[in-house]
């Protein structure tokens, strides 16, 4: 019975990680959407010269897109770099690890 109940939660920890790792994928394209929508107005009003003289158009410009591309690429390498490094096999160990923890706190009180 307490096996049943440890691969149930175990499988509960599972889903919220996969859940959250939706959840920031979701977030990153998203923000990928947007990233690509500003490069091309960037690029209008740069190499085209159309004038964008309304908010938040008129201030976009080589610095701020610098900024916004390290930021894009800071979140970029933490979703995917992380992924391939802390990978499904390393999450399923750790959250093992951290339940059977839990377990030996839980079996001695």
């Amino acid at each position: 019975m307490e096996n049943s109940f440890s691969n149930d939660q175990e499988e509960f920890e599972l889903q919220k990680m996969a859940t959250k790792k939706v959840v920031k994928l979701k977030a990153f394209y998203s923000h990928m959407f947007v990233y690509v929508i500003g490069v091309i107005f960037f690029i209008l009003k740069e190499y085209f010269g159309v004038p964008f003289n309304f908010f938040p158009l008129k201030h976009i410009n080589l610095f701020v897109m610098a900024v916004w591309t390290v930021f894009f690429l800071v979140s970029a390498i933490d979703i995917f770099a992380s992924f391939k490094i802390f990978g499904e096999e390393w999450e399923e160990r750790k959250v093992k690890s951290i339940l059977e923890k839990k377990n030996k706190k839980t079996k001695w009180e």
